[in-house]
């Protein structure tokens, strides 16, 4: 439904910022023959198709390699996008606010007020049009690869002592496709190792949909190092993208382990690690069935989950700590007083960062990548270092 009410968003907006270019068209002589409106025709289209073409079917080999003038168009078409929809939004918008201020009783006005509130309105206007289009630039060309290293305090009660400040690099999301080049993964990559992490996890959405890399992406994941192992689980993308198997094979055959409802004692300075991992948890069922007969009594146990919302329940099984993703902090995240205000909101409480319930824990990163919209705002995409730590 979501994605329904996004696409038709974006159609109106085309279809409004078309229409408003092509009436000031018409009053020159091109725009007299037709021409311009042909011409805008066709760029409104090849725009359209661009955008298609990146959330639809993909050809692999197109954005796997780092071919500059494909991934600036790709780009391009996306801050056109989101900056027409969201400035066509904004302008009608302040059209309806100024047709209910005019329904409303006031002081009649001399020509000086009058000349004035028409220059504020236009200004309103030309604001309305600008603003999105600088925003969608912004968060597409800069915030979108703008990876942030995150240091976390992970806390647990009753640590042992051999796991304090056992170090946990985490990724998720990293939805490698055409809004995330390979130099950009080979960075996040290099990041992740920077930190020296004891154990690397991977949570989801590996890929965005059929047609994306899938093996690319898996074959760079794989310079990945940790002391005792990398391991993953799969998100709801690879369900879309009907991968499942595939990406669990081939990961395993890179030395990534992918944990399908499957547990691995870990051991570590004299201390256990039970790390667990379940597939993508389908709202519309049961949440973690099954999950508790992968606790193991006595050791720490971490569960991986690419959605959060699973957190109270696994909280209540005897999950000490849960990792994940899922949410992107929103992609687009916009703070009003004091209330932080984004779509995933609506799905979840826990959108970014530490949350806590009784003595369990979960982290629910920001991610890497991007969906549907290329940009990022106010949800920096974020690479994570968990150093395990006694809670007080």
């Amino acid at each position: 439904m979501f994605n329904t009410i996004l696409i038709a968003l974006v159609l109106a907006g085309q279809f409004w910022t078309y229409r408003a270019l092509r009436s000031r068209l018409e009053r020159t002589t091109l725009g007299r023959h037709g021409v311009a409106a042909v011409g805008l025709a066709v760029v409104f289209a090849v725009l359209l198709i661009v955008v298609w073409l990146d959330n639809t079917w993909m050809l692999g080999p197109l954005w796997d390699s780092p071919r500059p003038v494909s991934r600036l168009l790709s780009l391009g078409a996306g801050v056109w996008v989101v900056g027409a929809t969201a400035a066509t939004a904004l302008v009608y918008g302040l059209a309806m606010i100024r047709k209910l201020a005019r329904r409303l009783p006031g002081p009649p006005s001399s020509a000086a007020g009058s000349s004035r509130r028409a220059f504020l309105s236009q200004a309103a206007t030309a604001a309305a049009v600008v603003t999105p289009f600088g925003a969608a630039a912004y968060g597409t060309l800069l915030v979108r690869q703008q990876f942030e290293l995150r240091d976390v305090a992970f806390p647990v009660r009753d640590l042992p002592a051999g796991l304090a400040d056992f170090r946990i690099a985490l990724l998720s999301d990293i939805h490698f496709g055409p809004y995330l080049s390979r130099p950009e993964l080979d960075r996040v990559v290099a990041m992740a190792n920077e930190t020296r992490p004891h154990l690397t996890l991977v949570t989801g959405d590996f890929i965005t949909r059929d047609g994306d890399p899938l093996e690319s992406c898996l074959e760079r994941l794989a310079l990945l190092r940790a002391e005792t192992g990398v391991f993953g689980c799969l998100g709801n993308h690879e369900i879309y993208a009907d991968c499942e198997d595939l990406a669990e094979t081939r990961a395993r055959a890179l030395g990534i382990e992918i944990l399908r409802h499957r547990a691995r004692l870990l051991e570590y300075g004299g201390a256990r690690l039970n790390l667990a991992g379940v597939d993508y948890q389908r709202q519309s069922l049961p949440y973690l069935r099954g999950a508790g007969r992968l606790i193991e009594p006595g050791a720490v146990n971490l569960l991986m989950s690419h959605n959060p919302d699973v957190f109270p329940v696994a909280a209540k099984l005897g999950y000490d700590l849960v990792v994940g993703g899922h949410t992107h902090g929103g992609q687009v995240t916009v703070e009003i007083l004091e209330q932080t205000l984004n779509v995933s909101r609506f799905f979840t409480p826990f959108v970014a960062g530490l949350y806590r319930l009784g003595a369990a824990a979960i982290y629910v990163s920001r991610g890497i990548g991007t969906i549907n919209l290329p940009l990022r705002l106010g949800a920096r995409p974020e690479v994570t270092l968990l150093r395990l730590k006694r809670a007080g």
